[in-house]
């Protein structure tokens, strides 16, 4: 091979290198972007384990709990009259749910403005009375939430919610 070609071979290997340097540079800042233009907020992960039902575990970090400890079957999507376990709902989060939770004793205008995220989004959300919650109502999917009072709600709020994260940051997304 003679100078000239290695020097095109050098040239285009430099310039490869510097296009999937950009291209990762871009995603990136894409990301961090995506992240930061997310509807609610942003919970550390706490793991994945299955556990025994009733089986101790350490505190969630947030309320609503995002992820963490919990058992190895989850609920039927759908509208629920009594609390479920905590630990029952992560699993719908893990596989990619969306869980809203309510506060017992809020109007039941407002509770059935909740219930029809069910019909209106279909599988992989439900809906559950929650007196633990620290807000009147609560979102939450895998690793993220957002709290809010019954003076704050707006169906618009519930339904970016929905569109922007159900399915999306679960890491079991594609289970039932």
């Amino acid at each position: 091979m003679n100078k000239i070609h290695r020097t095109k071979n050098i040239l285009l290997i430099i310039g490869g290198s510097v296009a999937v340097i950009i291209g990762f540079a871009g995603f990136a800042k894409y990301l961090q972007y995506r992240e930061a233009n997310l509807p609610g907020i942003l919970a550390a992960e706490q793991g994945k384990n299955h556990i025994e039902v009733g089986a101790t575990h350490e505190a969630y970090s947030t309320n609503p709990p995002t992820s963490g400890p919990h058992y190895a079957e989850a609920a039927e999507w759908g509208v629920y009259k009594e609390p479920l376990p905590d630990e029952q709902l992560i699993h719908n989060l893990e596989h990619g749910g969306v869980w809203i939770s309510y506060r017992p004793g809020i109007s039941k205008d407002i509770i059935q403005k909740l219930e029809s995220m069910v019909s209106i989004f279909g599988s992989k959300v439900i809906v559950t009375p929650r007196p633990e919650n620290d807000a009147d109502i609560a979102l939450a999917v895998w690793g993220r939430y957002d709290t809010f009072s019954v003076s704050e709600y707006s169906d618009e709020r519930i339904e970016e919610f929905i569109k922007l994260l159900k399915n999306k940051t679960a890491p079991e997304p594609f289970a039932p």
